[in-house]
């Protein structure tokens, strides 16, 4: 089931970096990598949970994936330069197309047939991807407990961001930033459908989970993942 706000938008929820797995036939190249396939680099923490409660709660089409993005980077363009970790630009040249082949062209063709099918039946699609960043970058502290990247030049991009975090804040004191910790245009799949998708009827989010809560678990985690989804909720419906 899709589904629909008051202007009759579908709603898509993906997950690009919903796990660490590394698939049998390639852990060859991952000797020695545990930790960091365990680390931020290796997965988003917490983005897979988030993006189930946003489907279960908003009786949204799902579409995720477990397979670490040190195995391929699904949310970057084919072309990309960080498409395939250290890791794998080791492997054989055959090694790299399988796994091109095998894991990143289904799941990309999977979004956009996923796109297609909701725009021929609704007036709207609002695509959110459901992320995390890792406290701490480069020794430095990230600011912000929520992120809502867009793209400021596609106005319902803009002003859905806008009530989803007026919205946000009217529920909670945690700190959301607009297009932070990275930059709404960034090179990945929202960027890639908004080249193909009409600005009137595609709008391109990415949710950007801070990682200490998630680390955190329990209740709090819970709470702030329903908190989330009532406040699109609300924006949605405004």
């Amino acid at each position: 089931m899709t589904s629909r706000s008051a202007d009759d938008a579908a709603i898509l929820i993906t997950c690009e970096h919903g796990g660490n797995r590394v698939p049998a036939r390639y852990r060859r190249w991952f000797e020695g990598a545990s930790d960091t396939l365990a680390s931020h680099r290796g997965y988003d923490v917490g983005a897979l949970a988030m993006a189930h409660t946003l489907a279960r709660e908003l009786h949204a089409d799902l579409l995720t994936t477990t397979v670490s993005r040190l195995v391929v980077e699904l949310n970057r363009t084919a072309r990309h330069p960080q498409l395939f970790s250290s890791f794998v630009r080791v492997a054989p040249d055959a090694v790299r197309r399988e796994i091109f082949e095998r894991y990143y062209v289904p799941y990309w063709a999977s979004a956009q047939t996923a796109v297609e099918r909701a725009l021929r039946k609704h007036r709207r699609l609002v695509h959110i991807g459901s992320h995390s960043f890792t406290p701490v970058m480069d020794g430095r502290v990230r600011t912000a407990d929520i992120g809502l990247l867009y793209d400021p030049a596609r106005p319902h991009e803009a002003s859905l961001c806008a009530r989803w975090r007026a919205a946000l804040q009217r529920r909670t004191p945690l700190k959301v930033r607009r297009n932070y910790p990275y930059a709404g245009r960034n090179d990945g799949l929202t960027t890639a459908f908004r080249r193909r998708f009409p600005a009137s009827r595609y709008l391109g989010i990415e949710l950007e989970i801070n990682q200490r809560h998630p680390l955190r678990d329990g209740p709090g985690w819970h709470a702030m993942r329903r908190m989330i989804v009532a406040a699109l909720s609300d924006a949605l419906l405004t």
